[in-house]
């Protein structure tokens, strides 16, 4: 197992402005909503086999971080492969703590919620009102969360979130490029 170095939020600053790179390894919609100034997004996926979308420079520290450090954690395997001989280094929090530490951020309010976030949002709404409405209209309506929960699952197994797809087409995810 790979362990990469972690940098609390003030090093990894401080590192940043020494010249190292700060890199973002979440999806596109997250971070065009929000992210670390000069810093470059590198979405790993979901996927272990998952290849980044740009080319690491040689011979420069590279910090990479996520929203909390679980998915760099995760993925730190593939991390240390994308940069053979170099120093690279994990935000210890990762996002979460640099906004906590109060560090600067880049938001763009006007672009969407992360597609994960819209989907339990979705579920959660829709299963709180099959559950009113089965105790106070009929119970057939707990079968709609019943089948809400069957699509977490399967989602969650297979990888495959159908509700997901379908809310990346919808009108206010367009302008942001998460229906390609």
């Amino acid at each position: 197992m790979v362990t990469l170095p972690y940098l609390s939020p003030i090093e990894a600053r401080q590192r940043q402005s020494d010249g190292a790179l700060m890199v973002d390894i979440r999806q596109t919609d997250e971070f065009q909503r929000e992210h670390i100034p000069q810093s470059r997004l590198c979405s790993l996926g979901e996927h272990a086999n998952a290849s980044p979308g740009i080319a690491l420079p040689a011979n420069k520290t590279v910090i990479f971080y996520c929203l909390s450090g679980a998915r760099c954690e995760l993925h730190a395997q593939q991390i240390a492969a994308l940069i053979p001989g170099q120093r690279a280094f994990l935000l210890e929090g990762g996002l979460n703590a640099w906004k906590k530490a109060g560090l600067p951020v880049e938001v763009d309010r006007s672009q969407p919620l992360p597609v994960m976030r819209q989907v339990q949002i979705a579920a959660g709404g829709l299963t709180l009102i099959s559950v009113i409405l089965g105790y106070t209209l009929h119970p057939a309506f707990f079968s709609v969360a019943g089948f809400i929960g069957a699509g977490l699952v399967f989602a969650g197994v297979s990888g495959f979130c159908g509700m997901a797809r379908l809310l990346m087409h919808m009108p206010w995810n367009k302008r942001s490029g998460l229906n390609r």
